[in-house]
């Protein structure tokens, strides 16, 4: 058994949109009526391409592609703004990801929250998440943070091996790191989280455990914890030749998450574990399975009732940067032309993707609520994973859930993939394919917009 076959973070996969008959985005506008919506930009810009990224983002941009970038966005938004003016959403969760959202200079930075504050409505008590680096965490920009009343900052940080930091092509080392933490931790927000990666070529569990108990000593309010994935278009996929094998992988995976749990970690997925309050209460219950969220910029992805779109998925530098290119130079946003259009099948398997591999898991009650049927029935892989211990029975507020066990967490990766429907897996296979035939190696860098 291989227990790392794909991060289930969402479903279906960008790999299995395909272009839609142009959908008029007001015609989808009811679904952002009210409040608890999410709300998300994409900055592409990085200041180098990770080893294992298949993110969407470019590196090598000057401030003036930065700039116009922002003007694009800010004429998206400013669309979406006058589309859904009749409805008046407000957002509770606002998330600025990348790429390295902190690499834009610091007044393009508030030029940034000025255009989300002017053109959205937020929430009381909303979060705003937004994404750093240790080499683009100063004073400076963290002030501007502040400022613009951010909850939680994610740093990544994957290691503090100087080694393997290099392995990954990263372009901070251990120092930088720990000085970015620290200046972090000075600024009091309210979550700070920081990244790490087990599996790295080389990396030894006692480095991987070196680095996790240090990440300890400063005390974050989160720690995800990221097996290596190096997926089609990620350099180091062509350069490496040797990875661990994925039991030793596995077995990185439980010394780390038995490591994180004596220092007071609690467990709330494979990848999350949340500083425990004095409490120690778990997790509480969020319906996340029919969330809606509106993206901006080029990459991100939105979700308005059945309807998920986004630009086309690209990795490598010149797919990315034809896509960045095309968005830029777009005037009509309202135009939804690449996603897809989940049945009521597919919003069934999202359900319990979206909620079963976090914790406390499945609420069987609510999906027979939301779609008039036993998940169990519908779905016998569920009882299968009972039988085998890979789930349990739990109640909590009046409702029965379908939450995994230890060993199940551990596994995600090679559970989630089996709830995956054939016609979204055919997809995904069809665009590996034409992916596979038209590149072999990521080019060198880019060339400047």
């Amino acid at each position: 058994m291989n227990p790392y076959i794909q991060y289930m973070y969402s479903y279906p996969h960008k790999t299995a949109y395909r272009p839609l008959e142009p959908i008029r985005l007001q015609d989808y506008a009811r679904y952002l009526s009210g409040k608890n919506h999410g709300l998300y930009l994409h900055i592409p810009f990085c200041q180098s391409k990770c080893g294992y990224c298949n993110l969407f983002s470019v590196t090598g941009q000057s401030t003036e592609a930065f700039a116009l970038y922002l003007d694009a966005v800010t004429r998206q938004a400013e669309q979406y703004r006058a589309i859904f003016s009749d409805i008046r959403p407000e957002f509770s969760d606002i998330t600025i990801g990348g790429g390295t959202p902190l690499l834009l200079p610091a007044e393009q930075l508030k030029r940034m929250f000025l255009v989300l504050e002017t053109c959205f409505r937020y929430e009381t008590g909303r979060t705003l998440t937004i994404e750093t680096a240790p080499n683009q965490t100063s004073r400076e920009k963290l002030q501007i943070l502040q400022q613009a009343r951010v909850t939680r900052i994610s740093m990544g940080i994957q290691s503090f091996s100087d080694r393997e930091l290099k392995t990954l092509g990263r372009r901070h080392d251990a120092k930088t790191a720990r000085k970015a933490l620290d200046l972090l931790k000075s600024c009091r927000f309210p979550c700070i989280n920081a990244d790490f990666i087990y599996g790295i070529p080389g990396q030894s569990t006692e480095s991987l455990l070196a680095s996790l108990k240090e990440a300890v000593r400063f005390a974050p309010d989160e720690i995800f914890l990221y097996p290596l994935y190096l997926h089609r278009g990620a350099w180091l996929a062509g350069v490496s030749s040797d990875l661990p094998k994925p039991d030793e992988t596995y077995r990185q995976y439980l010394e780390a998450s038995a490591c994180l749990k004596s220092e007071g970690y609690r467990q709330d997925s494979m990848r999350r574990f949340v500083k425990a309050r004095p409490t120690g209460s778990p997790r509480a219950f969020s319906e996340c399975g029919f969330g809606t969220s509106l993206a901006l910029g080029c990459g991100g992805r939105s979700y308005l009732g059945n309807l998920h779109f986004c630009t086309p998925y690209a990795v490598t530098a010149p797919e990315c940067l034809r896509q960045l290119n095309a968005f830029m130079h777009t005037e009509d946003f309202s135009a939804v032309t690449h996603g897809v259009l989940l049945s009521e099948e597919e919003q069934k398997r999202r359900y319990i993707i979206r909620h079963l591999f976090l914790a406390p898991g499945l609420p069987l009650g609510r999906y027979q609520k939301h779609f008039g049927t036993d998940a169990r029935q519908e779905f016998p892989l569920l009882t299968e994973w009972l039988q085998k211990g890979y789930a349990r029975k739990t109640e909590a507020n009046a409702d029965e859930f379908l939450t995994l066990s230890e060993n199940g967490i551990g596994l995600s990766d090679y559970l989630g993939p089996q709830l995956i429907s054939a016609p979204i897996l055919e997809k995904m296979k069809e665009w590996e394919a034409i992916h596979d035939r038209k590149h072999t190696h990521i080019p060198g860098q880019p060339k400047k917009l």
